[in-house]
């Protein structure tokens, strides 16, 4: 059994067990979340989209928080001496996956 859910502008594939880094959620280690926006739930036997998950809930618990791998920013135009260089590490949050409610 595995859902699919949406949170920080992005999706997911999740089972229960799972460990995901998602976008920061400014939540405390140990802590519990729900995630609400349930996309698709897959059961063994079938399916579920649209009007039928919109009750579904993923559980899991706040396993950390981190930043992620240093991405480099380069602008640079030719002939005028212009160039700049910027870093940036985008923060996150590793859940556990501990629960799906269909």
């Amino acid at each position: 059994m595995y859902a699919i859910i949406a949170t920080g502008g992005k999706q997911y594939r999740v089972a229960v067990g799972d460990v995901v880094r998602v976008e920061k959620l400014g939540a405390e280690e140990g802590s519990e979340v729900t995630f609400d926006n349930v996309v698709l739930v897959n059961t063994d036997s079938d399916v579920l989209t649209g009007d039928a998950v919109s009750g579904a809930t993923v559980t899991a618990d706040v396993v950390g928080e981190g930043r992620g791998k240093k991405v480099i920013v380069y602008k640079y135009k030719r002939k005028t001496g212009y160039h700049k260089k910027q870093g940036h590490r985008q923060p996150f949050t590793k859940v556990k996956i501990k629960a799906i409610n269909a």
